[in-house]
């Protein structure tokens, strides 16, 4: 360590108190972090890019300071898919603090990374007062049945009114509406549940047809349409 003259001629000064770091809470104890080692927890971050065009929901469940698991749900950029592929190969295995220096191709995925970091360390983790955390796989739990990320995508105009196009329970085919033009219900297929059915070897047209469902007073409707071609 190199130090200046005048620190050099300065007369050495005891420390008085050796009062820690504030504990923290990190799955169900109070912990007082003084290395990257000392941080568990499972958490997610939201961040987006310059231009805003897209955006992307970080989820990491960290073990001793290492990324055990690592979940990257983009919207709303093309290019961001395949960044987020690299992400969660780039992700696993890594510190927070490697993670959080390391380039997640896409500026989303690295502002997702820097808001999930300052949540994990300053202790405002999802499992801050869950004893033993979230095993490794609880992210993926997350998608639920289908492994889908839950998307919501509807579009109106002020001329023509609002179109529902995917929601909670899937990808809208018609909606349906009441004697005033106003939306009671609509039909929906869960295209995670239908590429589920089909890997077992059901028929497509089955399929859909064991995926789909309705919502609402559908089945009262006066008239029904397709929000993509109506």
């Amino acid at each position: 360590m190199e130090y200046s003259h005048e620190v050099e001629e300065m007369v050495c000064v005891a420390k008085g108190p050796k009062n820690g770091p504030a504990p923290i809470p990190e799955e169900g104890k109070w912990v007082m972090a003084k290395e990257i080692k000392d941080i568990n927890g499972l958490t997610h971050g939201v961040g987006w890019c310059a231009p805003q065009q897209g955006a992307c929901k970080l989820t990491l469940n960290i073990k001793q300071g290492i990324i055990e698991e690592a979940l990257v749900e983009t919207l709303g950029c093309t290019g961001m898919t395949h960044s987020a592929a690299m992400a969660s190969e780039i992700l696993p295995g890594k510190t927070i603090l490697e993670a959080l220096n390391s380039d997640l191709v896409c500026d989303a995925i690295n502002v997702a990374m820097r808001e999930l970091f300052l949540q994990i360390v300053y202790g405002r983790s999802q499992t801050a007062f869950s004893e033993g955390g979230l095993p490794i796989g609880a992210g993926l739990e997350d998608l639920g049945k289908g492994h889908r990320s839950v998307v919501a995508t509807t579009y109106g105009t002020k001329a023509k009114g609002p179109r529902y196009l995917e929601v909670t329970e899937g990808y809208i085919q018609e909606i349906g509406l009441d004697q005033d033009n106003e939306i009671i219900g609509y039909k929906y297929v869960h295209l995670g549940t239908m590429m589920d059915f089909i890997a077992k070897g059901i028929d497509a047209n089955d399929a859909l047809e064991k995926a789909a469902g309705t919502y609402g007073r559908f089945d009262e409707a006066v008239k029904t349409i397709n929000p993509r071609q109506e």
